[in-house]
């Protein structure tokens, strides 16, 4: 059994993101938590907010049985770009400056060990 979370316009750049997310790829949520709580990195504390809601998800489906944290693992994780949010800074000489503020969004699914 499976069970996904999606957090959608982080403002953070999905390569900064995904230098966050691949530490805890194929670990178990036990691991990644642990990971992502000693990660220095601002982009783990939304990492972890998405995980634990993939964790709760999968809770909610499975409401009638027995289950270890031990026994889910990370299964997928992936980054996608969110929009892109265009500002304009003054440049010496009446030029100005392009700033691409980027966004992305997070989805994380977890799976239970038994088939």
């Amino acid at each position: 059994m499976e069970a996904k979370a999606i957090c959608r316009y982080i403002g953070s750049s999905p390569r900064k993101m995904r230098v966050v997310v691949d530490l805890i790829r194929k670990k178990t949520v036990d691991q990644a938590l642990e990971i992502l709580r000693y990660c220095p990195r601002h982009a783990s504390k939304d990492a972890i907010k998405v995980l634990r809601s993939a964790i709760a998800n999968l809770y909610v489906k499975l409401e009638n049985q027995n289950l270890e944290p031990g026994k889910i693992f990370v299964k997928e994780v992936y980054v996608n770009q969110g929009p892109t949010l265009k500002r304009i800074m003054p440049a010496p000489q009446g030029r100005a400056y392009r700033i691409r503020k980027r966004s992305n969004h997070l989805t994380i699914v977890v799976a239970t060990n038994d088939v």
